[in-house]
């Protein structure tokens, strides 16, 4: 009877120490799971505020470089100032109150890229063909609200207008806005010039902050292709702003 009691008594006690330290690995496992919950929300936090550094200190050089492109381009052609002023007076409420804000809505980027165009087209002859095309459906219940970044279509425009074979006879440029199934598309080809453009120290950001800067913003939700196919430049710009909405609801921005 002894023994049955001591070997109960053993069993008890182990069991007690099995529930112990369950108990303890448990703990330590919640702390665990914690302290990695806070490393990621700090760590969330920290990227949150590198991107909006590395976002503010490349627009804070985007909007002074594009003001000096457009007087370039105004002066060139003193004769077309009064229809260039026009439309430099609406690039430039855009760039200076809109443009602030973090996001703006797909007509208001497009609207503002005509105008854009319209300035840049003081640089070329009359003759020179200037395509530019909007395939656009309104009713698309995101073209109305506030989720493209402001200024993303500049670097596609001035790029093609700047290494555009101005002076060959069959020379073009092609400018192609879309907004369909939720989604931005932008599409822009020029014949490639000849002669090399002479590079400036501190002549631009180019493309290479454009790419920075949807990285930054859609992550993944995003697609630049470029290529060059018989002489042709062709740069094809995609943002899926559905599944880019989809995340931003589901992280809480």
């Amino acid at each position: 009877m002894q023994e049955n009691n001591t070997t109960t008594f053993i069993f008890l006690a182990i069991l007690l120490l099995l529930i112990v330290i369950i108990c303890i690995m448990m703990y330590q496992l919640m702390q665990a799971k914690k302290a990695k919950d806070d490393a990621e929300k700090s760590f969330y936090a920290l990227e949150v505020k590198v991107n909006d550094l590395q976002l503010e200190n490349l627009e804070s050089k985007l909007n002074p470089h594009l003001f000096k492109n457009i007087l370039n381009s105004i002066q060139s052609h003193a004769y077309q100032t009064y229809f260039a002023l026009d439309k430099l007076a609406n690039v430039l409420d855009y760039i200076l109150y809109e443009s602030k804000n973090k996001f703006v809505t797909a007509r208001e980027e497009i609207d503002f890229a005509l105008n854009l165009i319209e300035i840049n087209k003081i640089k070329i002859s009359p003759l020179f063909e200037l395509k530019v095309k909007t395939n656009i459906n309104k009713e698309d219940k995101l073209y109305d609200q506030p989720l493209m970044a402001p200024l993303i279509s500049i670097d596609l425009i001035e790029n093609a207008f700047k290494h555009a074979d101005l002076q060959s006879p069959d020379a073009f440029i092609s400018v192609v806005f879309e907004f369909k199934d939720n989604a931005f598309f932008m599409t822009v080809s020029n014949k490639i010039s000849d002669k090399k453009v002479l590079k400036k120290e501190r002549s631009g950001l180019g493309q290479a902050t454009l790419e920075h800067r949807l990285r930054i913003i859609y992550k993944n939700n995003f697609k630049l292709d470029k290529f060059i196919e018989n002489g042709v430049y062709i740069a094809h710009l995609k943002i899926d702003l559905l599944e880019y909405k989809t995340e931003m609801l589901a992280s809480g921005r």
